[in-house]
């Protein structure tokens, strides 16, 4: 059983930087495993995909944070992290972990989740 923790939300002026953190468990690193991603839900909105990382090291990311957020993992393979540069108010919205048994590609259907970190940029 994958199990995800996330870790460093928080308010963050607009224009700041915050880099979240998601120590996964019960994940063995084989080839044909997982697709790793970041999503998020704001208030009042659907949850919605930012970025994921899929087993061959191909990135995606959504259109309105291309060029100010990167995800990436740590060597271990058991650390997923999301660097937001340039944070906008728009951006305020629970952040969650998530990761998906398919064979290493993503496919935007994740199996497992984290419980989410708030992330806040006011006005």
């Amino acid at each position: 059983q994958v199990q995800l923790q996330e870790s460093g939300g928080g308010s963050v002026q607009s224009g700041g930087s915050v880099r979240l953190s998601c120590a996964i468990s019960g994940y063995t690193y084989s080839r044909n495993s997982y697709c790793l991603g970041w999503f998020r839900q704001a208030p009042g909105k659907d949850r919605e995909e930012v970025s994921v990382l899929d087993f061959y090291g191909s990135t995606s990311y959504a259109d309105s944070v291309k060029g100010r957020f990167t995800i990436s993992q740590n060597n271990a393979k058991n650390t997923l992290y999301l660097q937001m540069n340039e944070l906008q108010p728009e951006d305020t919205a629970i952040y969650y972990c998530a990761a998906e048994a398919s064979g290493g590609y993503c496919y935007g259907d994740p199996d497992y989740w984290g419980q989410g970190t708030q992330v806040t940029s006011p006005h």
